[in-house]
């Protein structure tokens, strides 16, 4: 078979990844309930060493195709566009219904919850320590994705790699922070509807906040091998956009839930 074509569009090789990749998450999943029900973590181990090995060798191929070989032409990366905006909008209307279930519980409390907000015996946080430090490290690290970006674009290697370093540092800083915050918790998920809530929404951005990480820690990997260059780095632009999304959904979270809704 001839490897040229006469047309600028990817048409994707045969790949194992996607049905073993769904294999794996089923097992984490499988793991997950076995855990909560049995308290027994082996399968949930299995499934997610499973899910990383997939990652890596999935991302691996795509590297290769957009970065070696050639294949992420102008309209190739203008479809990945258009599909990291789309991702991000789904992204977008999953947290909006954990808003949603908030804001419907708060503004108008049951009898069950004693007719106040927070429900009667819940302790809050006070949004004035660990929630602000987390804000001023979530707006700083925009900051740096920025610089980081702005960087690449000049072509100034050194600053880019600097500030995407630091970028990844405020987020496991940000997932250390919470994770404090989490153990010390005065209430648990199945503390009303007001535990449910709160850890359900701030729980699933702390697992974007561990995503977006991961994300950029490739990208820095990605950029110390030269793989970006001012015109081709999609790959980056996409984590820089997950990023800022990150940042808008926390302060949504910082003003509604700990703030207002404290």
């Amino acid at each position: 078979m001839s490897m040229h074509k006469n047309h600028p569009f990817h048409l994707v090789d045969v790949s194992p990844w996607p049905l073993l990749g769904a294999l794996g998450a089923m097992t984490t999943m499988m793991g997950l309930i076995k855990w909560f029900h049995l308290f027994n973590n082996n399968l949930l181990l299995i499934g997610l060493t499973i899910t990383m090995l997939i990652m890596y060798q999935w991302w691996r191929d795509i590297v290769r195709e957009g970065t070696y070989q050639g294949l992420h032409t102008i309209l190739v990366t203008k479809g990945l566009r258009w599909g990291m905006i789309l991702f991000i909008t789904s992204e977008v209307f999953f947290f909006i219904s954990f808003f949603w279930g908030f804001f419907h519980s708060s503004l108008s409390p049951t009898i069950e919850l004693g007719l106040i907000w927070p429900p009667k015996g819940i302790q809050t946080f006070n949004p004035i320590e660990i929630p602000l430090l987390n804000t001023l490290i979530l707006l700083t690290s925009g900051l740096t994705v920025t610089w980081a970006h702005h960087s690449l674009m000049e072509n100034n290697y050194l600053q880019a790699l600097q500030s995407l370093i630091i970028t990844v540092i405020l987020g496991i800083y940000f997932s250390i922070l919470q994770g404090y915050e989490y153990i010390e918790a005065p209430f648990t998920i199945s503390d009303s509807v007001y535990g449910s809530s709160f850890f359900m929404a701030t729980g699933f951005h702390g697992l974007h906040v561990i995503i977006g990480t991961t994300f950029l820690l490739i990208c820095s990997i990605r950029h110390y091998l030269n793989h970006f260059s001012s015109v081709h780095h999609f790959g980056f632009e996409a984590a820089a956009w997950y990023w800022h999304f990150v940042d808008v959904v926390w302060l949504f979270l910082y003003i509604s839930i700990y703030w207002w809704g404290s």
